[in-house]
């Protein structure tokens, strides 16, 4: 791979099994400007087991296999699964008849499940189980009889599955302005749920908006907001009043990298979204001692080793990894790969994943 400037790396080899590598090394270098190289970034466990399933699905069963939308936002990774054989389509209308589709990890409406049932598609579902976990919530709460309120951003493809749940008494709501417009049947039965992907901050200003509006307000027992988004947005928070600049790795219809940036920016903390090392401007760097870097929830560590390699070629060789807190969190395969993992040959790739 080459750069602008003529520096060569070497190829992003990806295996969303394998970790990357990418662990910060201090460099005691009194002249070198310091990266700050945040932990936890990257993959989650839903991002992981999506990306699995795909893989898995190719290896297992051949190509062609359907996916219905972006299995996790980022572009790197549906190339790469194009590449395998994977044929991403908007809507299983374009799926053939009978043929396999696999959702994305953002999870679908019931109304997606029947039209794929009428073309008898083999159906593997790639939701996130803290999706899956939020859609329930929904039928839950509209079998007993309340008026929903949905947080989160209409247009995302989560926001738009579990809106096809309960869409008669659903309303989307993006901020603590909106609250206000809203009116319901009975002031007494309505209950909230979140989009997994929003800002902490955000997301307890519009709650707190609801309160006031409708003070016998339900939520759900737990937090809709994941482990990997809440994680992620701490880790800046840590960091960024010790940063110049922070850059977040990750796509820009990634709902979670994008609001990394916003944590950044409100703590007055210069920050960007970049697909790669590509994006950074040299304008960005002029001046700036410190840098941290993180990576959205869907995006591989490999393109972030690639920024580290980048910066170092800046004069950004001070390389120090911070970790907030620890990640061990794994979500299973669904039964359909489990069984093709089982009767895979031995020594195939399908039969030694895990």
């Amino acid at each position: 791979m080459n750069t602008d400037d003529g520096e060569v790396y070497s190829e992003c080899i990806w295996n969303p099994l394998v970790k990357c590598g990418g662990k910060g090394v201090k460099v005691p270098n009194a002249d070198a400007k310091t990266l700050l190289l945040l932990k936890p970034r990257g993959f989650c466990a839903g991002v992981v087991r999506a990306i699995d399933i795909v893989r898995i699905a190719l290896e297992a069963f051949g190509p062609p296999i359907y996916v219905r939308k972006e299995i996790v936002h980022n572009r790197f990774v549906v190339e790469e699964l194009q590449g395998k054989g994977a044929i991403f389509v908007d809507s299983v209308e374009e799926v053939p008849a009978g043929e396999r589709v696999i959702y994305s990890a953002h999870g679908v409406s019931p109304e997606v499940r029947e039209a794929s049932q009428r073309r008898n598609l083999r159906v593997i579902d790639a939701t996130c189980p803290l999706v899956t976990k939020v859609h329930v919530e929904a039928v839950k709460f509209a079998k007993e009889g309340y008026s929903l309120v949905l947080i989160g951003h209409r247009d995302h493809d989560e926001v738009i599955g579990t809106l096809g749940e309960a869409p008669v008494v659903t309303q989307v709501v993006g901020s603590p302005e909106e609250v206000e417009s809203l009116t319901v049947p009975d002031p007494n039965r309505v209950a909230y749920l979140t989009q997994t992907t929003l800002s902490l901050d955000e997301t307890k200003d519009i709650i707190a908006a609801l309160e006031k509006k409708f003070p016998n307000i339900k939520g759900p027992a737990a937090q809709d907001i994941c482990y990997a988004t809440e994680n992620r947005q701490q880790a800046v928070k840590h960091v960024a009043s010790e940063a110049e600049l922070l850059l977040v790795v990750g796509s820009d219809n990634s709902s979670n990298s994008n609001r990394l940036v916003e944590v950044a920016r409100n703590l007055a903390t210069s920050s960007h979204l970049i697909d790669s090392y590509r994006n950074i401007r040299p304008d960005w760097l002029d001046g700036v001692k410190t840098i941290a870097l993180t990576a959205g929830a869907s995006a591989p560590e490999c393109l972030v080793e690639e920024v580290v390699k980048f910066l170092s070629t800046k004069g950004f060789s001070n390389v120090q990894e911070v970790e907030v807190m620890p990640e061990n969190v794994r979500f299973g395969l669904p039964p359909e790969i489990v069984e093709a993992i089982a009767s895979a040959p031995a020594g195939s790739p399908s039969a030694t994943a895990d």
